[in-house]
């Protein structure tokens, strides 16, 4: 019998502790769940409503969008946890502290990192350029592969591929030849003094009318540019499509050289006259 009565007082003991936390910290649990449970709720319907604004402007990338909406929701969740520590008697200044102390260390840890990601951030919502541009920039160029928070991801004319950080090219003057949909194509040729100007000139033109990927507005401008130390030097800019720009640059250079041998105009050599004198 001692050792039931033992047992039960035990028993009954542990029960009254039971009963006796409950009754303490039963509503700061119960507040507790209801602050996390709310503020899941507020983050997952904050980070919808930021996304589904952010989704109405057109300048702002989708990637982007995703980084800024996930971001929203991690503040309130962070809110979240420090209401909920706050309700169960916790000193949040210190708390607060520590992690503010943490950050900013993991920052300077990361300063090189984070300028990549601030410098992402600026280009997706500028958006200089945008996937399938070719760019020029901190001293590369190529067509945009990927563009991310982090890198630009480039593969130059000969598919050589090429990642750059952010911080570089928005660091940098960037040269988008894709931006406009037409691009000037400009030739500078070189006839020779004895040479007729007015019909090289001629030539010239036809030559550019009869190609159908140069336009007709703004018109096709050939004048004598510099009167050179061996050639009469003619500047040649025609209007072009973008995508057009480099084969009408060859071909046109091509149609130039194969009719001016035609018409007997010549291209002159750089040349010196020597003049020898005998005592």
């Amino acid at each position: 019998m001692d050792n039931t009565e033992e047992i039960s007082s035990q028993v009954q003991e542990i029960v009254d502790q039971v009963i006796a936390v409950t009754t303490t910290y039963g509503l700061d649990v119960l507040g507790a769940i209801a602050i996390l449970i709310i503020g899941w709720m507020v983050a997952g319907w904050a980070k919808s409503a930021t996304a589904k604004a952010l989704g109405r402007v057109k300048s702002v990338d989708e990637m982007l969008t995703s980084f800024f909406s996930s971001m929203v929701k991690y503040i309130i969740l962070a809110f979240t946890v420090v209401a909920m520590l706050n309700r169960f008697g916790v000193e949040t200044t210190s708390f607060v502290a520590v992690i503010g102390a943490a950050g900013l260390a993991i920052g300077l840890a990361l300063q090189g990192t984070l300028s990549n990601v601030a410098a992402g951030v600026m280009l997706l919502m500028f958006r200089p350029y945008k996937v399938g541009d070719f760019i020029e920039g901190a001293g590369l160029s190529g067509t945009v592969k990927a563009a991310g928070l982090f890198t630009t991801e480039m593969a130059t004319g000969d598919n050589i591929h090429i990642v750059v950080p952010n911080s570089q090219l928005w660091g940098a003057a960037i040269h988008n030849y894709s931006h406009h949909s037409k691009r000037r194509v400009d030739l500078l040729i070189g006839i020779g003094y004895g040479d007729d100007i007015d019909k090289a000139m001629d030539v010239i033109k036809s030559i550019c009318a009869a190609d159908d990927r140069i336009h007709k507005d703004p018109e096709t401008f050939v004048e004598v540019a510099n009167l050179g130390a061996d050639a009469v030097e003619l500047v040649v800019r025609v209007w072009v499509d973008s995508s057009n720009y480099w084969p009408v640059k060859f071909a046109l250079t091509k149609a130039v050289k194969l009719t001016f041998d035609k018409e007997g105009i010549s291209f002159p050599y750089p040349q010196r006259d020597v003049h020898i004198y005998q005592s």
